[in-house]
């Protein structure tokens, strides 16, 4: 988190005044309001999580995807009436203060419910990865808006990855078979289904497999890439592998 987050800062004093008006695929926000939102992400964060200042919560009857779609807007609004330097100086100043919150927590003590891995109490160590992963698919679409790719090397999309595949037991919950596996040019991941559900193992023969790139993948599991593009795509093997593809590694 602390090194995507430097490249974040550094990326964003390189951009000129044309670039921070640009369409993302985070429609209809464009960079600035992407680079408000990063910043709101950790504003909400260290009030709820390091000074325990709660002040909204989903409506009566609101779903919480809505309830978030509600509070992020607010925020990107109001934000638009800060400079892009103003944005870029406040966060400087919250990136020290997230990363040094998440290295004071007990990575194995139980946090906030990460939705769509489970809703239980995740541990600590997913809640940071999730939000590791949402600042690193935010950087991207920022770099893509803009023309200036970065962040990309295996080991990232690998961590990016093994967080969002997290979603994997959630989504086939109610999915027979009897293993799966995920085959990436960064990596492989196996499941294998019990009685308790599925869970992770290490590599078997047999069961459906998914052949998928890496960079394919990790868009479809923030809908950046639809399922059924995908399946064009991607090579599957089984029921299972298909049903995959349905997955979703962030709250909507």
């Amino acid at each position: 988190m602390a090194r995507d987050r430097a490249d974040l800062l550094d990326l964003l004093r390189a951009l000129s005044a044309v670039e921070w008006e640009q369409p993302t695929v985070a429609a209809p926000w464009v960079v600035r309001d992407v680079v408000a939102h990063i910043l709101g992400d950790d504003v909400s964060r260290l009030a709820r999580g390091r000074d325990g200042h709660q002040v909204d919560a989903p409506g009566p009857g609101e779903p919480l995807p809505a309830f978030i779609h509600r509070f992020n807007g607010q925020w990107v609004n109001a934000t638009r009436r800060a400079s892009t330097r103003v944005l870029i100086d406040l966060l400087t100043v919250t990136t020290e203060q997230v990363v040094t919150f998440w290295a004071s927590r007990d990575p194995d003590a139980l946090g906030e419910p990460v939705s769509w891995a489970g809703p239980g109490p995740a541990p600590v160590w997913l809640d940071c990865a999730r939000d590791a992963t949402e600042y690193w698919v935010h950087q991207q679409q920022i770099r893509e808006a803009t023309g200036r790719p970065g962040g990309t090397e295996p080991a990232t999309l690998w961590a990016i990855l093994d967080t969002f595949l997290h979603a994997v037991p959630l989504t086939l919950a109610d999915r027979s078979g009897s293993a799966l596996t995920i085959a990436t040019d960064v990596g492989s991941w196996t499941w294998v289904r019990s009685e308790e559900g599925w869970r992770r193992a290490p590599a078997v023969a047999g069961g459906a497999v998914l052949t998928i790139d890496a960079d394919l993948l990790w868009r479809v599991c923030v809908r950046m890439v639809e399922p059924d593009q995908a399946r064009t795509r991607a090579h599957i093997d089984g029921d299972v592998a298909a049903a995959v593809l349905e997955m979703v590694s962030i709250i909507r």
